[in-house]
C-alpha cells in the first residue's frame, strides 16, 4: 500500500467518525477528528482514561493552529520558530474543537507536526486530529508499532501501514504550557 492510499483510507475512516492508529512526529498515536465529540469519547474509552485529562491535537500549519486557538500569544510564535524537536504547546482559549477535548480551564494541547506522514494526513484532512499515545492510560507509551498493546489495535477502526516496520525508539513530545497572562511552564 502506498503512503497516499494509507492517508486516503485513514481520512475516510475519520470523516465517518472512526478512530485510527497512526505514526506521528513522535510516538504512535490514537487519532480521530478533533471536532467530533463522539469520536473523542471513543478515544477516551480505548485508552481507559478519565475525560477530565485533556488530549493533544496535531495540525499541519500555523494557519490551522489559529483556527483552534483564539489569540495565539506572541511567545507561542517565537517558540514555534525556534523549537528543535516536537513540542506540544498548551494554549488558552481553545475554540472550534469537540467540547470533551478541551481542558476544564479552556486550554488545548496542540502541536504543529513537521513529520511527513502526519503532516500530510493533517493537511489532507483539513482539520485538527487527536494525537494521544497508543497505550492504555497509566501504561508506558509504545515507542514503535510493535510495542502497541493488541487490545488497542483491536478497538480502533483503521491501523495505518506507514512506518509499522520501524524499530528505532521514539520519544513523546516536549510539553510547554503558555498561559494568556504570559506564564510559561514546562510540563515535560
Amino acid at each position: 500500500m502506498t503512503q497516499q492510499e494509507d492517508i486516503r483510507q485513514a481520512i475516510e475512516v475519520m470523516r465517518k467518525g472512526g478512530v485510527i492508529l497512526y505514526p506521528t512526529d513522535t510516538i504512535w498515536g490514537i487519532g480521530c477528528d478533533a471536532t467530533n465529540e463522539e469520536a473523542v469519547r471513543r478515544v477516551y474509552q480505548i485508552k481507559q482514561r478519565d475525560d477530565s485529562k485533556a488530549l493533544i491535537c496535531l495540525v499541519d500549519s500555523d494557519a490551522r493552529l489559529q483556527r483552534y486557538v483564539r489569540n495565539v500569544p506572541d511567545v507561542a510564535w517565537q517558540l514555534i520558530d525556534c523549537i528543535d524537536k516536537p513540542t506540544t504547546l498548551i494554549l488558552d482559549n481553545a475554540v472550534n474543537l469537540a467540547p470533551n477535548l478541551i481542558a476544564e480551564d479552556g486550554s488545548i494541547g496542540i502541536r504543529i507536526t513537521q513529520e511527513a506522514f502526519s503532516k500530510e494526513l493533517c493537511f489532507r484532512f483539513q482539520k485538527a486530529i487527536v494525537s494521544t499515545s497508543a497505550n492504555i492510560s497509566g501504561e508506558p507509551a509504545a515507542q514503535n508499532y510493535r510495542n502497541i498493546d493488541p487490545k488497542i489495535i483491536e478497538q480502533v477502526d483503521y491501523v495505518c501501514w506507514t512506518r509499522r516496520q520501524e524499530h528505532k525508539p521514539h520519544d513523546p513530545s516536549r510539553i510547554i504550557k503558555l498561559s494568556s497572562d504570559g506564564t510559561v511552564k514546562i510540563i515535560r
